[in-house]
């Protein structure tokens, strides 16, 4: 894992309000973090550059998207050989429901979080694309209920 590159509080600001709001103008962000606009920029282009900050996104609404519900899957693998998991994350890749894939460790090899239009929908993905898909030995799904967070990113420490 390669080690964090070394932050200042300016650069903190910059990356927390750019992770509350990608749209600010360099002005506003400048303004925020007590600079003026040009070394405001240059710092954001060495952000991008060091692999601190890896892109830029609009947040949609799923439900105004047509995607009612939320599901997180649990997948169990019948191999855990690396050629094998990573069959499955190459399979995965190609499926848009699927939005995030995160390999565990433990008895679950891999945690879904999948978006669908509907039950029937959904029910349609799992037996045709997830249940399907290479090396799978068992799928253990959760209907989401409720989410009371969804807060993307990662908090920024004000000090390094």
């Amino acid at each position: 894992m390669a080690s964090p590159l070394y932050l200042d509080s300016i650069d903190r600001i910059i990356l927390a309000e750019l992770q509350e709001d990608g749209r600010i103008t360099n002005v506003e962000l400048a303004r925020r973090a007590g600079l003026t606009a040009p070394p405001c920029l240059r710092r954001v282009r060495a952000l991008e550059e060091g692999g601190v900050i890896n892109g830029y996104h609009g947040r949609l609404n799923p439900a105004a998207l047509g995607y009612g519900i939320t599901v997180f899957a649990l997948v169990s693998l019948r191999s855990q050989a690396e050629e094998d998991l990573r069959d499955f994350e190459t399979h995965v890749a190609t499926l848009p429901e699927v939005r995030e894939c995160h390999m565990l460790n433990g008895e679950i090899d891999f945690i879904l979080k999948i978006v669908a239009h509907d039950l029937q929908s959904f029910q349609s993905f799992l037996t045709s694309k997830l249940t399907t898909a290479p090396h799978v030995a068992s799928v253990k799904t959760s209907l989401t209920i409720r989410t009371s967070k969804d807060q993307p990113g990662v908090p920024v420490d004000q000090h390094g």
